[in-house]
């Protein structure tokens, strides 16, 4: 069996490895990471031979970092990388180049329209009636997305987003809320079959599904690095953040939000939760501590999209795809039927 992990923002780790009775044997561990002692391969290799089939990632980690001399330097590598790869050898997960990707960067539609799309498309995907999908969003309205379990009252000052503008949404998968203003933010989802993530832990997926962007971002002369759980940050400040959504069909929807051209002023007015996170880190202003891409660019929003898609299809060999008909005629019935009631919208009040 045969298995590999790339390390966000790390190298390449890959396994080989037998099962016998029930247990891993044979284990081999390769990769173009850096380990000192060069003998610390052997304890590695020794520390998951034996070990029950069933063993997760967490314990495959416990044992590797165990069974490593004292004072070994593991470099663009962990012991979880080591435990995840396993995983993914055992239950042969498929990587990135498996599928036959598309890219969609359609027309704009409305914020509840693209909330929709990412349901139906996402369970497209899960029914395999659709190819993975990137997916770049362009929206007609400004609007506050909250996340499904946030509280409406305590994240959204209704005031404040009636004034600036705002509509207030709720999208199906979890974390924090975002402003969508005109031409301020960059946000694509991916929607992929549940597979491409076997064998990760859930914390692992996020960074695995974000690492094409970051070295999108990193191409462009941003020194991009991702920050568990699910936030996209530079040395001069946070980009985005993304959040997830698993369908009991196998399908996943991955999104996420970049911050081109913020108005902190603006999100601290319309947020509430904005203010309690600036005064937890002792930040007066909202501008200091999210920063755009316009700024460490100097580039167009659209030409920050044109890098993401070509380094996108760099990695997958992508073709430029459509939604179709019937998925937008899916999307605007889940629109009047979910979306756009306040029985969703008001779901935890």
């Amino acid at each position: 069996m045969h298995g590999e992990y790339k390390v966000p923002g790390g190298k390449l780790v890959v396994v080989d490895l037998e099962v016998e009775d029930d247990r891993i044997a044979r284990f081999r561990l390769a990769g173009d990471f850096f380990l000192e002692p060069d003998s610390a391969i052997d304890d590695i290799d020794a520390a998951v031979n034996g070990l029950p089939v069933e063993s997760d990632a967490t314990t495959i980690a416990a044992a590797v970092r165990a069974a490593l001399p004292e004072g070994a330097q593991l470099l663009g590598f962990t012991p979880e990388a080591v435990g995840t790869a396993v995983r993914r050898a055992l239950v042969t997960a498929p990587g990135w180049g498996d599928f036959d990707w598309e890219i969609v960067h359609e027309k704009a539609v409305s914020p509840r329209m693209n909330l929709a799309l990412d349901e139906v498309l996402t369970a497209r995907v899960g029914e395999g009636r659709r190819r993975p999908t990137l997916r770049i969003w362009e929206w007609d309205q400004s609007a506050v997305v909250i996340g499904s379990f946030q509280s409406y009252r305590n994240e959204v000052d209704p005031e404040g987003a009636d004034r600036h503008g705002f509509d207030v949404v709720r999208r199906i998968s979890g974390g924090g809320a975002m402003l969508m203003a005109a031409g301020q933010i960059i946000t694509y989802s991916l929607y992929v079959p549940a597979s491409l993530v076997q064998g990760m832990t859930f914390a692992d997926s996020y960074a695995f599904l974000d690492d094409w962007v970051l070295q999108a971002l990193r191409s462009l002369g941003i020194d991009a690095v991702y920050q568990p759980l699910n936030d996209i940050a530079s040395s001069s400040g946070k980009i985005g953040g993304a959040a997830q959504k698993r369908l009991a069909n196998g399908g996943v929807l991955h999104h996420a939000t970049l911050s081109y051209d913020i108005d902190g002023q603006t999100m601290t007015e319309v947020l509430r939760i904005g203010r309690e996170k600036l005064s937890d880190k002792g930040t007066t202003s909202a501008a200091k501590r999210v920063d755009p891409l316009r700024s460490q660019t100097g580039l167009s929003r659209a030409e920050i999209i044109e890098r993401f898609i070509a380094t996108f299809r760099s990695l997958t060999h992508a073709e430029d795809g459509a939604i179709t008909a019937d998925e937008y005629a899916d999307a605007e019935a889940l629109v009047e039927s979910k979306f756009a009631t306040d029985a969703w919208l008001h779901r935890v009040p």
